[in-house]
This record gives C-alpha cells, sequence and structure tokens, in this order.
C-alpha cells in the first residue's frame, strides 16, 4: 500500500526562476530567447519532482493572470502538478488560497518564494516559507548528497578475527603457536 502524503510543497514558478541562483543563469542568458526560459522551467519541475519525491505532494504555480487563454487547469508531471493561474488572477492569490486551505486541512505546507508579501501572507498554522534561494541551496544539496551516494564503495574483508575481542585472539593465537 502507498504511502500517504501528508505533506504539500507549494513553489511560486516565476519567483523561483527569477530569484533562485539554481535558474538564474538559464533563465535570463545573454539572448532572453524562450527556449532558454522552457530550459529553465523544465529544469525547476525536475527539481520540484525530485525534491519532493514521496514525502511531499507538490504543487508549482505560474502566473498565467495576463494571458488571456489560462483556465488554471493543471497539469502533472512526474507527481507533481504544475498550474498557471486563471486568466485575470495572480499566481500570488493562488498560491494564498492554496495555502490556507491547507492550514485549514491541518496539511504541513512549506511555501517556496522570495515575495516577501506571499511570505507574510501565508506564514504561520503550519505553513512554512522557504526563500528562492534557500530552494536553490536545499536542491543543490539533494544532488550533492545524491553524487556521493552514487560513488563506488570499496567492500571491506570481514573475517572471523576481525569480530573476536583483542584478548581473547590472543588466547587463540598463542594456543595455535603451542604458547600455552
Amino acid at each position: 500500500m502507498a504511502r500517504k502524503r501528508n505533506k504539500l510543497l507549494i513553489v511560486d514558478g516565476y519567483n523561483v526562476l527569477r530569484s533562485g541562483e539554481r535558474y538564474k543563469t538559464t533563465a535570463f542568458g545573454p539572448d532572453y530567447t524562450d527556449d532558454a526560459f522552457n530550459t529553465a522551467r523544465e529544469r525547476l519541475i525536475n527539481d520540484v519532482v525530485n525534491f519532493a519525491g514521496r514525502d511531499w505532494r507538490a504543487i508549482i504555480v505560474f502566473d498565467g493572470a495576463k494571458n488571456e487563454f489560462s483556465t488554471g487547469e493543471t497539469q502533472t508531471i512526474g507527481g507533481v502538478r504544475i498550474m498557471f493561474s486563471p486568466a485575470g488572477q495572480s499566481a500570488d492569490k493562488v498560491i494564498e488560497k492554496l495555502a490556507h486551505d491547507a492550514r485549514e486541512r491541518m496539511v504541513e505546507t512549506l511555501v517556496v518564494t522570495s515575495d516577501a508579501t506571499i511570505q507574510d501572507t501565508v506564514f504561520g498554522g503550519g505553513v512554512d516559507r522557504m526563500s528562492a534561494n534557500g530552494f536553490s541551496y536545499e536542491v543543490g544539496e539533494y544532488y550533492d548528497q545524491a553524487r556521493l551516494d552514487e560513488s563506488p564503495k570499496v567492500a571491506e574483508k570481514r573475517t572471523l578475527g576481525d569480530r573476536i575481542p583483542a584478548d581473547t585472539l590472543a588466547k587463540l593465537k598463542a594456543m595455535r603457536d603451542g604458547k600455552l
């Protein structure tokens, strides 16, 4: 039976892309092309998928307020819900509502944003906050740790002599050598 994830991670997508050190260079390269921005967005989605793992339900909210075609529907990638706020509604309002609803349901929630207004609005009552740079750092640490875990391990040969107390081993060697 699958373990129930009772923690919620809400990520302010464009805020993290613009404020997080991990994404700034990808999103805002010298040419400011859509391709570079899409690459940064994909990197953020992959990072949230890995960071959330099995412990968090996660949603990334991007601002779609100025896009008349944005309906606010979600798409799921790797277990993470991706959402563009509906036309006319900012991502900030969606994030605040998601955090408020989670607080009402008593779900432990972490909101990732460097927007001070959102941080002040959502903080408290089981809702915590993390800055975009804090998230960038945590994700970097996660990947560094994963790389360390993948390094080859040298098998250590364990013998019976390694498990016997030193004084007992000395007596056994003395018996073997005929000194007892």
